[in-house]
This record gives C-alpha cells, structure tokens and sequence, in this order.
C-alpha cells in the first residue's frame, strides 16, 4: 500500500467520521449510528496497522502475588458478620 494510497484513505475515513458525527447529533444516539461510529473507528485502526503505523501497547507487567498466611484469623474478625446462604447471624442457638 503506497503512502498516498493510505493518506487518500484517510481522509475519506475522515471525511466519513464527519458525517456520521453529524448524523449522530441529528439522531441522538441511535443504535445503527453508533455501530457507523464504532466501524469507522475500526477502519483507521486497521489503516494504520497496514500501513505499519499502528500503536502497540506495551505490554503490562505480571501482577505481583499477594501472600495470603495459612494461620487462622483472629475470632474478632468475624464479630456481627453473617454467614451468608445460612440464614443470617443469630447470638443464640436453640
């Protein structure tokens, strides 16, 4: 793809995206319209990755692991806590 080539698409891409940014003002959020803006969207995205111009992210790193101890929790931790799927807390059972 030759360097005109992409630039022509572009501003026909743009020239797109300006209609339809203007189709949705008239229609106020209408569904089709925001399927048009979405797919312009992914038209200059994929432009560019033909072109060779696209953005890659840099990739994130690995979440650090948080320890969790095996040792149990203090009893207190627990006060007025629920136990869920079982009905509630109640202080005294019969």
């Amino acid at each position: 793809m030759s360097h005109q080539d992409v630039s022509a698409l572009r501003a026909l891409i743009e020239q797109a995206q300006a209609h339809v940014e203007s189709l949705r003002r008239a229609s106020r959020d209408h569904p089709g319209v925001r399927r048009l803006v979405n797919d312009l969207d992914r038209l200059a995205i994929d432009v560019d990755e033909v072109a060779g111009t696209a953005v890659v992210p840099a990739p994130t790193p690995p979440a650090e692991p948080v320890p969790v101890p095996d040792t149990p929790y203090a009893p207190d931790f627990w006060h007025g806590a629920d136990d869920e799927g079982v009905g509630g807390y109640r202080p005294f059972y019969r």
